[in-house]
């Protein structure tokens, strides 16, 4: 198994960590996040690069019997390229490399604060905010495929950004009061 990449201070995307999910209802829901790097970030892009061909080297040693593929499927992506369907990644990606990383239902992801304390409170774990974060880059083979792929770990947050979602409006943004309803006090939550 390839050692531990922990990349500091990184950007994260599609946030999964509190609950396991799956796009698609046939496939298994997995703890995930997908990981925003920027390209001038020289250490964090060398520490992936380095993790992936030590993953390589692995797999070569092990579950692909000495064989390389000429072609590694790779989980890192360019940003400013375009997706497996021919589509533009989103805006936040521009700029950067990304992969997204997993983990099984089995194996929740420890998420912490700054001060190493868990995170109880959901509000604070989405896309958009920043985090170190801990990847084990390993090899896989799976219907004759050979590759490498990006295991979720424990992850840090370190930093809030503006969230990556979109978010619902607020009511009274929306919504005008009624004809003929009481105004509320704010304080005791009773008619005025």
């Amino acid at each position: 198994m390839a050692d531990i990449t922990v990349l500091k201070n990184v950007r994260l995307s599609y946030v999964h960590l509190l609950k396991p999910y799956a796009n698609d209802p046939a496939q298994e829901p997995k703890y995930s996040a997908t990981i925003l790097i920027p390209k001038t970030d020289a250490e964090n892009v060398a520490a992936v690069n380095a993790a992936i061909a030590a993953a390589t080297e692995v797999g070569r040693n092990g579950k692909w019997n000495g064989v390389v593929p000429p072609v590694v499927n790779k989980p890192i992506h360019d940003g400013d390229g375009v997706k497996q369907d021919g589509t533009e990644f989103g805006p936040e990606c521009k700029g950067h490399y990304l992969f997204t990383a997993s983990s099984d239902k089995e194996h929740p992801v420890e998420i912490v604060d700054r001060a190493c304390n868990p995170i109880m409170d959901a509000t604070q774990v989405y896309s958009g905010m920043y985090a170190n974060i801990v990847i084990n880059f390993a090899p896989y083979l799976y219907q004759n495929k050979k590759g490498v792929g990006a295991y979720l770990g424990p992850v840090q947050k370190v930093g809030d950004g503006e969230p990556l979602s979109a978010t619902a409006p607020k009511a009274k943004d929306v919504f005008g009061a009624l004809p003929g309803a009481p105004a509320i006090n704010p304080i005791t939550g009773k008619p005025m």
